[in-house]
């Protein structure tokens, strides 16, 4: 069921916090004073939520009432954990299949991947908590419902969650342009987790180098890159082809 994206006020913030809502940012007035206040800044430290100190001008941008100096953002949909990911993968008659976001920061560019993640029978899609892109309405239109359907992880740390999908039998395949391999030499016949990374960084490098496999997309014309959500779409669609092909 889709929840509310957003919440202002101080005290239904510290409320929302307190009652384990899935809350992605906190956008806070700059220079702000007062207990009220501090009692939030200390909630946010101890959930390790992330706060931005703004200008009044933006708060009054992102919503019309009264933000009282502060306004959240909630994800409207719910989280699961990385271990449900992989009991829900294998429940099912086919190897598993999951896609693991590094730093991706653009909500349409993750609703664009979340759809071809349901169309190409992704069993999870994992991100980190923080500087990762949230899940709001524009994700969501973007998805096309699909991050409804799709069950998504959030980790404290990417790298951590790639040595518990090896752990769990899991092959890593990083998705980078520094490599001489292509998408297409790769065998995603078995259980695979392609990593995809940041708009304009790519794939931080120390989860490129415990990957098990790197490849990238041969380019036939002069740019040099394509959007990330389609370039996920050709990794997707590969082992869709190579799996069908069994």
């Amino acid at each position: 069921m889709e929840k509310t994206t957003q919440i202002y006020g101080i005290r239904a913030i510290i409320e929302a916090v307190n009652s384990n809502e899935e809350i992605d940012k906190v956008f806070i007035q700059k220079g702000l004073k007062g207990d009220l206040i501090k009692e939030l800044e200390r909630l946010l430290r101890q959930k390790d939520i992330s706060a931005v100190y703004v200008p009044v001008e933006k708060l009054n941008r992102l919503t019309k009432n009264n933000h009282q100096g502060a306004v959240a953002n909630i994800s409207p949909i719910s989280f699961v954990s990385l271990d449900d990911l992989i009991e829900i993968s294998n429940t099912k008659d086919k190897p598993a299949l999951f896609l693991l976001l590094d730093q991706l920061s653009d909500v349409r560019n993750f609703g664009a991947i979340i759809r071809t993640a349901e169309c190409t029978g992704v069993d999870g899609i994992i991100i980190q908590k923080k500087g990762a892109a949230p899940v709001t309405a524009d994700t969501i239109k973007t998805s096309a419902g699909a991050a409804f359907k799709v069950p998504i992880a959030k980790v404290d740390h990417l790298k951590d969650a790639v040595f518990y999908l090896q752990a769990s039998g899991i092959k890593i395949v990083s998705a980078t342009e520094k490599t001489n391999t292509s998408v297409y030499d790769v065998s995603y016949a078995g259980p695979i987790a392609i990593v995809m990374g940041s708009e304009d960084r790519g794939i931080t490098p120390s989860i490129i180098k415990v990957s098990d496999y790197t490849a990238k997309i041969p380019l036939q014309g002069e740019i040099a890159s394509l959007n990330v959500s389609v370039a996920c779409a050709v990794f997707l669609y590969e082992a869709v082809r190579q799996r069908l092909a069994l």
